[in-house]
């Protein structure tokens, strides 16, 4: 096999990361972020590069891309590679799927294997926020974000992509820990910079044409 050597080549990039089990709502939280609406029928990801630009106070232009993950990654060794280039990261579980947090824990364990404790800018997302106790809710926000916050030096996030609640505090969040500016208002005004990736089914690779180089 050939190796993947992935470089990147523009300084005013920063990569977003979303990882998580199957079905906890990764790719709809994307959608209602960048799209503003909520897609009712569950298609599964194989993988996609959203990407778009916004200004910075002094800091000129910046391109943010958000790279949405398959729920069962089937090759590790892209995931590593997934993992070791990308620049803050959304574990995402779902406040209805106890399994979904635990996959959460592994993802963190093998990130911080990967980076180590003081470059894994990671931020918990508690997805499907707008379910209550009688909607299925199993997973308190309270006892995950004492996980999160307390032992895990983790910042913590509940949202819905249903409601679209708190959706945009995600992204605030994952920019609040890369030391970036975080007035996402700009950014949610120019949707139409948005460029989902479409990818082979059958091996998904990390392509990223726009930001760097395979070789």
């Amino acid at each position: 096999e050939s190796l993947l050597i992935l470089t990147h080549c523009r300084p005013n990039t920063v990569r977003l990361v979303f990882l998580g089990a199957a079905n906890v709502g990764k790719s709809a939280l994307i959608l209602r972020f960048l799209h503003d609406r909520f897609e009712h029928k569950y298609t599964r990801t194989v993988e996609e590069l959203h990407a778009l630009e916004y200004d910075t106070a002094g800091s000129g232009k910046m391109r943010m891309e958000i790279l949405d993950t398959s729920g069962s990654y089937p090759f590790p060794a892209m995931r590593e590679l997934c993992i070791r280039h990308s620049d803050a990261f959304a574990l995402v579980y779902a406040v209805d799927d106890p399994g979904s947090f635990e996959e959460v824990r592994r993802l963190r364990d093998e990130i911080l294997e990967l980076r180590g404790a003081k470059n894994a800018p990671i931020t918990v997302v508690g997805s499907k926020s707008d379910l209550t106790h009688s909607d299925g809710r199993v997973l308190l926000a309270a006892d995950v974000m004492a996980v999160v916050e307390d032992e895990w030096d983790a910042n913590f996030v509940e949202a819905s992509a249903l409601t679209g609640g708190n959706t945009v505090g995600v992204f605030r969040a994952l920019l609040q820990q890369v030391n970036l500016p975080h007035g996402l208002s700009p950014a949610v005004g120019r949707r139409r910079d948005t460029m989902p990736r479409p990818t082979p089914k059958k091996r998904p690779p990390l392509k990223k044409t726009n930001s760097c180089i395979l070789s």
